[in-house]
């Protein structure tokens, strides 16, 4: 059986790109391994008519609204490796199984790699986040720290000021500059320059510096490097830059990228964690894998 499209990624972004196509009518095939880049946090804000849901109710919904369509099939595995042929592609799964499609959607996301610093990692997602606009609210005009990972580390602490009174925890990774100090100073927000050596906390987080003492925050916002969550699309030979926290794979305003007949959509190809921009993006995406279809014969 051919697909006209097989999409690699059944979260938000990928999800979204599925709808259109299932709206069109076309034959798709939604390939997921169940592994969300926001699994470790209870509640999602700020997409429009979502705001506080459970993000897995969220994907749940939007899974049982696209199987609705009856020219959609899911298949629950990984994806491990695609072949360019004439006329479409061949993705092969973990079960050594092997599907045909005429495009190829990446909605393969990607891995947070987060600062190593003792008790961060079992606290992300429920005291320490990356996105303000996601969780800054809830944080209830509370203290909270910026913890420095890498010199984007301005741009959160510039902006958090909004969201409670800020500690930008320098962490020796990172130092403003003069013009930088100026800005910092105008916002109100204190600098801490010891070395930040342990996180801890339950309804609270706190921060222990080396000097011993400790910070007691409502929330953090760190900067986690990101990299590909799938090695799919550099094995495709898709080209690929460099944004604010990783590589991202290149696309243009089709959302095509440098392989044709391969699209990409959600955090894989835009460094903009959300669920409302990956819903978004995905929607695009979509619906210009659908017009590339309509004019293949004149590619």
């Amino acid at each position: 059986m051919t697909f006209e499209a097989i999409v690699i990624g059944g979260s938000y972004a990928g999800l979204s790109a599925g709808l259109q196509l299932a709206r069109a009518r076309r034959k798709i095939l939604m390939i997921d391994a169940g592994l969300r880049r926001n699994r470790f946090i209870g509640h999602s804000h700020g997409f429009l008519g979502q705001d506080g849901r459970e993000p897995g109710q969220i994907v749940d919904e939007a899974r049982r609204q696209l199987m609705a369509y009856p020219s959609v099939e899911w298949l629950a595995q990984s994806a491990i490796g695609v072949k360019i042929e004439a006329g479409g592609f061949i993705v092969s799964t973990q079960d050594e199984r092997s599907f045909h499609g005429l495009r190829l959607i990446l909605a393969t996301g990607v891995v947070d790699e987060l600062p190593g610093i003792p008790g961060l990692q079992e606290r992300w997602g429920k005291q320490v986040f990356h996105c303000p606009y996601c969780h800054g609210y809830e944080l209830n005009g509370g203290p909270i720290g910026v913890l420095a990972a890498s010199p984007g580390a301005i741009h959160h602490a510039m902006m958090l000021p909004d969201w409670g009174p800020t500690t930008f925890f320098l962490n020796q990774v990172f130092e403003p500059d003069s013009e930088q100090l100026a800005g910092l100073a105008a916002r109100g927000v204190l600098l801490e320059r010891e070395a930040v050596i342990a996180i801890g906390g339950d309804t609270q987080i706190n921060i222990t510096l080396a000097d011993g003492r400790v910070c007691k925050l409502a929330g953090v916002f760190t900067q986690p490097r990101t990299r590909m969550a799938s090695p799919i699309a550099a094995a495709l030979g898709c080209e690929f830059e460099e944004g604010p926290t990783g590589p991202f794979i290149k696309v243009d305003a089709m959302r095509e990228t440098s392989v044709s007949g391969v699209f990409a959509c959600g955090d894989a190809s835009l460094a903009a964690g959300t669920v409302a921009i990956a819903v978004g993006e995905g929607a695009r995406t979509g619906s210009a894998v659908h017009h590339s279809l309509i004019y293949r014969h004149a590619r």
